[in-house]
């Protein structure tokens, strides 16, 4: 259903209304995409506003409505949206929406053709679908996360290393439940029957652990994490440390890259005193030395001396612009002004910060979405859209059951 909000930014997903309940992380995350979009997101937020772990960027290209779930008037209010709406997403765990008699089937008798997405940790059904958790512990159940490991080097095992919310919420929490509300959506456009989808983020980090598994069918993932060619265990896909305690990531992985890299670092490599590892590009030995582990960490040492000799610019430099496959590891401000990144605006003014663009990129660019609103903001035109009249907004103000 269209709106005036929908008009104003324009996307793929024009048209398309989408109710999102309030809750934090993946939700969110899910909800910024779709508006980014184009989609007219409506976030359904709790009286009295934000909460703790409400983060403002996320909530950006939503109209905002607080509304009491528990009070009849409120729960009459959000099936009122969802008559009107193609898609709804709900964070609470199981059982939660039942009881404010906002389930599925409630909603469904309303609206046939909506999408009632359900974000959870653990998923609707299971040992663990009634217990608390976070992105750390649906990663470990799934076992994504004992293969994101770095080498203590003193000899203790290698440990597994969170890096941030991005793997379990991110991508397997909300990427992969856009995927399936956008499936079920042209699923619903052919049938006029909308699906409930059961968006787990354990479900999501296992299914992410795939690759890993074709990995270790095709025989390119055994032994230790951490000893295996892509999770730097090679010493040509790692990151070092150089001369000014920053860091530079190699990834020259094909035969033909690593050439590359070779090429572009003989002068270089005469330097450093060697351990017998083959250097030169066009030594005969090198290929099969490359893939051969037993090699790996003397090399390391090897590559590990090389990359201190010199700053991380000073390597970038020298390397980066090439098949050599070689990257700075930037933080989140220096990212924002790489020439690559500069040339193609990834960055770009919502709100007054400066934010990643949503991708991927379109052939028509999307108008930039709405900036983040105080909660409640649009209360009122939604409410009088819905045919409340002034005085009966004014009412559900007076009795707590909207802000």
């Amino acid at each position: 259903m269209d709106s005036p909000e929908t008009a104003r930014y324009a996307g793929p997903l024009a048209g398309v209304r989408i109710v999102e309940l309030a809750g934090i992380g993946p939700g969110p995350f899910a909800g910024m995409v779709l508006a980014d979009l184009g989609a007219d997101v409506i976030g359904v937020d709790r009286p009295g506003g934000a909460g703790p772990f409400d983060l403002a960027v996320l909530r950006r290209g939503r109209r905002s409505i607080c509304v009491d779930l528990k009070s009849p008037e409120g729960r009459e209010i959000v099936l009122d949206l969802v008559a009107s709406a193609d898609a709804l997403i709900e964070p609470y765990r199981p059982g939660v929406m039942e009881r404010l008699g906002l389930g599925p089937d409630v909603c469904h008798e309303r609206n046939p053709r909506l999408v009632y997405a359900r974000m959870t940790g653990w998923g609707q059904d299971g040992p663990q679908a009634r217990y608390a958790g976070h992105d750390l512990t649906y990663t470990a159940t799934s076992g994504l996360l004992s293969g994101v490991v770095r080498d203590s080097g003193d000899g203790t095992p290698p440990r597994p290393v969170l890096p941030g919310p991005y793997l379990g919420d991110v991508a397997g929490g909300a990427l992969l439940m856009v995927a399936g509300l956008l499936a079920a959506l042209l699923e619903a456009g052919r049938t006029g029957s909308g699906q409930v989808i059961d968006a787990a983020i354990c479900d999501g980090a296992s299914y992410l652990t795939t690759f890993t598994h074709a990995l270790i069918a095709g025989g390119m993932w055994s032994g230790a994490p951490g000893h295996n060619v892509l999770d730097t265990g090679a010493p040509f896909y790692e990151v070092y440390e150089c001369a000014d305690g920053r860091h530079l990531a190699i990834a020259a992985l094909e035969p033909a890259f690593y050439d590359e890299l070779l090429t572009r670092l003989e002068g270089e490599l005469r330097d450093v005193p060697g351990s017998g590892f083959p250097l030169a590009a066009d030594d005969p030995r090198h290929t099969a030395h490359r893939l051969d582990q037993s090699r790996w960490p003397e090399a390391k040492v090897l590559w590990e001396k090389l990359f201190r000799s010199r700053t991380r610019d000073d390597w970038a430099s020298l390397l980066e612009q090439s098949d050599a496959c070689v990257a700075p590891v930037l933080d989140l401000a220096e990212a924002r002004s790489h020439p690559h990144l500069g040339a193609r605006t990834a960055y770009r003014d919502v709100g007054g910060q400066w934010l990643p663009r949503p991708a991927p990129r379109f052939g028509t660019d999307p108008a930039p979405a709405r900036p983040p609103v105080t909660p409640g903001t649009d209360t009122d035109e939604v409410l009088t859209s819905l045919g409340r009249t002034l005085e009966q907004v004014a009412a559900l103000r007076a009795g707590r059951v909207v802000s």
